[in-house]
């Protein structure tokens, strides 16, 4: 682990959003010998993360206890320090139910100038509502694979590796977008986090393109499975025939978004099945699935819109055809809707 050298003065960072994902980069941003202090926004966990801190179990650090600097219960709390130097979004990327409850409005009290806003969240798009919300601040683009979990309220397991791809988004000039992922990735880096790769803007949105490739093909794939875990449908030749086209769909959509072939460096549809294929356990029960069918049965909203509805939309917008996301979208869209619906009228 690489080390920084203490600060002057505090470097302060806010996580809003305390999900496992939050919550392990959280913990390992967190430097107070150097100066770098980290706090949280949380919501249901709330009590248990301020009485005890974040446990946090890893296949990279071991055990350890994570004592943020603050804990608040909501991000307008969270405006009594005075400045942060970066605002963390880790939520999940979900369309709110009117403009002014958008995330980029949600995280105002706490953006002053100077501040960086780091999204690292699933989907393609999502940078524009913050940009736009705040023109003046540095804002980067952040596409994560970790295999983490909250086993329950403040406890993370965090499963093999990570990989944490960082790049800026062009609103406060890319010279000072780029310092900025630097000092980023310097931070993430003498956490331990060696992993943390830099990418001028559209080096990330092919990371971020490729990434939906995989979770636009795995994610809805299991919802309307009922469950199929990653290498129970990679394995499955019906399924892994459909799981490669949707792949190349989205491959050959980002080619002709950003105007340039896929690198070479990224995996092949066929490379990330053959790595799904390995990635089993013990028994069906206990095997890997994406995030977007623990939300399903859960009852919980999932990420549709910047998973599948965007990709859909930079389609039509690039005349170019996506049939099964579009299949996909419209079944799981409808779905949803009918799910939401029953609820509301068994509440009645």
């Amino acid at each position: 682990m690489s080390s920084m050298g203490k600060r002057e003065t505090p470097l302060r960072i806010l996580i809003v959003g305390a999900g496992a994902v939050g919550l392990f980069y959280g913990s390992r941003l967190h430097q107070p010998q150097s100066n770098v202090l980290v706090s949280l926004v949380c919501r249901s966990n709330y009590n248990a993360i301020k009485s005890n801190g974040v446990k946090l179990q890893t296949h990279s650090f071991g055990d350890y206890i994570f004592h943020p600097e603050h804990v608040f219960n909501s991000v307008q709390a969270a405006d009594c320090i005075g400045h942060w130097d970066y605002v963390v979004v880790t939520t999940k990327a979900l369309p709110p139910s009117d403009a002014s409850k958008s995330e980029a409005n949600l995280i105002r009290p706490v953006v002053s100038e100077g501040t960086t806003i780091v999204l690292i969240q699933n989907g393609i798009g999502i940078e524009k509502p913050y940009a736009d919300a705040f023109p003046s601040n540095a804002l980067l683009s952040t596409v994560t694979v970790v295999s983490a979990e909250q086993l329950e309220q403040g406890m993370v397991r965090q499963n093999r590796w990570t990989r944490i791809s960082i790049g800026p988004w062009n609103s406060a000039g890319p010279k000072r977008g780029e310092e900025r992922m630097k000092e980023f990735a310097d931070i993430l880096k003498s956490g331990g986090v060696k992993d943390a790769e830099m990418y001028d803007e559209r080096g990330l949105q092919f990371v971020r393109w490729h990434k939906i490739a995989i979770n636009a093909s795995f994610n809805p794939s299991s919802v309307l499975s009922n469950g199929a875990s990653n290498s129970g449908m990679a394995a499955d030749p019906l399924l892994k025939t459909h799981i490669l086209g949707t792949m190349y769909e989205v491959l050959r959509l980002a080619e002709v978004v950003l105007q340039s072939p896929l690198p070479s460096k990224f995996a092949t549809p066929e490379k990330i099945v053959e790595s799904s294929l390995r990635n089993t356990a013990k028994s069906e029960g206990e095997a890997s699935r994406p995030s977007m069918w623990y939300d399903w049965a859960g009852g919980k909203p999932l990420e549709l819109e910047v998973i599948l509805g965007n990709v859909v939309r930079e389609a039509e917008r690039v005349n170019v055809e996506v049939p099964r996301i579009q299949s996909m979208y419209a079944l799981l869209y409808m779905a949803q809707k009918r799910r939401d619906d029953a609820n509301k009228k068994a509440k009645l």
